[in-house]
């Protein structure tokens, strides 16, 4: 595939191959028992690093990329809704693979797998602790070791989100697309069902930028509780898939002080109380795919401290949602994102 172009359409990251990436904010979870989906709460703003040059770190300038406001302890998860067509797509936390504990690499990899499947994997909330499970995303700061590439390297490089997609071969696409037009034809009338959402996004006022680039402070992702979600296996051949990736991006995680005076917006509200949330009687999810086949654990993975072991005991109360309230589930390009050394 020749072009490498990843843009930003709305909130929406889009890398070559037609996958779609938007990072949403979600509930955090109690980091004991194992608990349902929790939902979309809108999704996080995310503006090229390349726009806010006066303002962004200089190592920021050279990763490239683009950038998100998150709060301290704030929990997020990947949604790939609109992805077009079958692709394989990384996820790095702080260079560690998300799926296989292993570190970053621009090939993928069957044993263990180091992606996951779009659009069949519809979303990623959290580093893969098998058994059908996922340890939450939560974002921490750099410096304390609590981040999953603190714990798995030991060391507290990179922090941020790393995302880079495979598209299939032109062999495999071909037979897919062919694929695809047979199925039309026989069921023409059948709707299109995008997968339920886990919100809308939230707009906020514009203020000023201010002051010129300096270290901003680092943030990266570490795990927090444990719910209830697969990492599905890859059913094609490994060589079904291209051999280097289409595209890749950096997502660095902003402070929300930083966030304005990057980019002179206001950030998102603070996160909403989980407990105040599932007294209102609002919905929580569970996913279920009787065809798919869960990822093992790797060790590194399953290795991981929750980052309460860092920033101590969670004192937000945890109220326990009634079982109605888990729900089964069964644009124009703008400028290009600009990638850099990583």
């Amino acid at each position: 595939m020749s072009d490498t172009t990843v843009r930003i359409d709305g909130n929406t990251l889009r890398l070559p191959g037609g996958v779609a990436v938007r990072f949403i904010r979600t509930l955090r979870l109690p980091e004991t028992g194992t608990h349902p989906l929790p939902p979309g709460l809108g999704e996080f703003p995310i503006r090229r690093v390349a726009d806010h040059a006066d303002t962004v770190p200089e190592q920021w300038l050279a990763r490239g990329g683009v950038m998100l406001p998150v709060y301290l302890r704030e929990a997020m998860w990947l949604s790939f809704a609109g992805t077009a067509e079958p692709a394989a797509l990384q996820v790095g936390v702080g260079k560690v693979c998300a799926v296989s504990g292993r570190p970053w690499s621009d090939r993928l990899a069957r044993e263990p797998q180091n992606y996951v499947v779009l659009p069949r994997q519809p979303w990623l909330d959290g580093i893969n602790s098998g058994k059908g499970t996922v340890r939450q995303f939560v974002a921490v700061p750099l410096g304390l070791g609590a981040t999953v590439e603190g714990q798995v390297t030991g060391e507290e490089v990179w922090g941020g989100v790393q995302l880079q997609s495979f598209p299939l071969n032109d062999v495999a696409l071909a037979a897919w697309r062919e694929h695809q037009r047979r199925r039309a034809e026989r069921a023409r009338a059948m709707p299109f069902a995008a997968p339920a959402s886990h919100g809308a996004a939230m707009a906020a006022p514009a203020a000023a930028p201010g002051g010129p680039p300096r270290a901003a402070a680092a943030m990266g992702l570490g795990a927090g509780g444990s719910m209830r979600q697969e990492v599905y296996r890859d059913d094609r051949p490994l060589a079904d898939w291209a051999e280097r990736p289409a595209g890749r991006v950096f997502v660095h995680l902003v402070t929300p002080p930083e966030w304005r005076r990057i980019t002179g917006e206001a950030p998102p509200p603070s996160p909403v109380d989980r407990a105040a949330y599932t007294r209102a009687g609002l919905p929580w999810y569970d996913y279920y795919d009787q065809d798919g086949e869960d990822l093992a654990a790797p060790d590194t993975l399953s290795a991981v401290k929750p980052v309460g072991d860092w920033l101590g005991d969670d004192h937000e109360p945890w109220q326990e949602p009634a079982p109605h309230q888990v729900k089964p589930l069964g644009d124009a390009p703008g400028k290009p994102v600009t990638d850099g050394d990583w």
